[in-house]
């Protein structure tokens, strides 16, 4: 483990013998661990702001565990192109926790993050303490689907860090009308990376091959199914106001469908809202520390 300034570099090896990463925030503590899981081309930071909070609070500190999953990040590329799936990307997760020697944690999941967290609950109920789902749940919008897979299949190669705001702005700006400048320029400097002197995307682009084959004029697949194996722990649902990919209506139905859900939808915010914005960092603290409280 390398120990930086604010977090540690934590790298362990896959079942396949991929090297993986993750960042880990904060100590051991007698509160539950938060473990953090990003969207489909996002990485650890994502969660750094957060994360911060999390571990710094002077009441009820927590360790933080955010993951780069495989393609991402500071984890290594699969030259295997289609081990990029939510079943792999779930069996990662568990061999991070592994070495880790995490038994049990509240999860946070943003977008495909809580995609795994449905596929964890049925492989590892007993590992959920809690959750919290950033603008997804068990019915996937089309229409989000196709937005994603246009502005990635399209993306352009910018020449610099205020171009690629630039081009974000273009792209997300209605969307995150209530986003500021400081929060533009974290979210580019979260999801880009320096090569060659130019900023590229952090991501294996082999990973936009699993978008391919998506049927978007087909009705999706739900996961109605194992969305009920969430039903047991305390959950908290996040909606970003103007989401393409989490209608009201699901998210509507999914605090029907479980017992003593919460629901939140953050406004002047599409998918997926930033986790740092809004007053969430407080909001989802509260609700872990409830967790904690009703596990006890």
């Amino acid at each position: 483990m390398t120990v930086k300034a604010r977090f540690s570099d934590f790298f362990y090896t896959a079942t396949d013998g991929l090297r993986l990463h993750a960042r880990v925030y904060g100590e051991n503590s007698t509160a539950t661990p938060v473990v953090c899981l990003p969207g489909l081309t996002r990485n650890a930071r994502d969660f750094h702001g957060f994360a911060l909070y999390l571990s710094r609070r002077r009441r009820r500190r927590r360790k933080v565990i955010a993951f780069d999953y495989r393609g991402r990040g500071q984890s290594a590329y699969d030259s295997h192109w289609q081990n990029y799936n939510l079943a792999v990307e779930a069996d990662d997760i568990l061999a991070g926790l592994s070495a880790l020697e995490i038994e049990h944690a509240a999860f946070i999941g943003t977008s495909r993050g809580g995609l795994i967290i449905h596929l964890l609950a049925a492989m590892r109920p007993a590992l959920l303490k809690a959750v919290v789902l950033n603008d997804i749940g068990p019915v996937l919008e089309g229409e989000g689907l196709a937005h994603i897979r246009a502005y990635l299949d399209a993306a352009p190669r910018p020449k610099n860090l205020e171009e690629v705001v630039a081009l974000q702005r273009a792209v997300h700006g209605h969307a995150f009308s209530a986003l500021t400048d400081e929060d533009w320029r974290r979210f580019v400097n979260a999801i880009y990376r320096e090569d060659g002197g130019r900023p590229v995307a952090d991501y294996d682009p082999a990973l936009l091959k699993t978008m391919s084959d998506l049927d978007l004029d087909k009705p999706l697949p739900d996961l109605w199914p194992q969305f009920e194996g969430l039903f047991r722990v305390p959950l908290l649902a996040i909606r970003g106001e103007n989401s393409k990919l989490l209608s009201a209506e699901t998210l509507q139905e999914m605090a029907r469908r479980h017992p003593g859900a919460k629901t939140l939808t953050v406004s002047g915010q599409g998918h997926a809202p930033l986790l740092e914005t809004a007053g969430l960092p407080k909001r989802i603290a509260a609700f872990l520390d409830s967790a904690d409280g009703s596990a006890a």
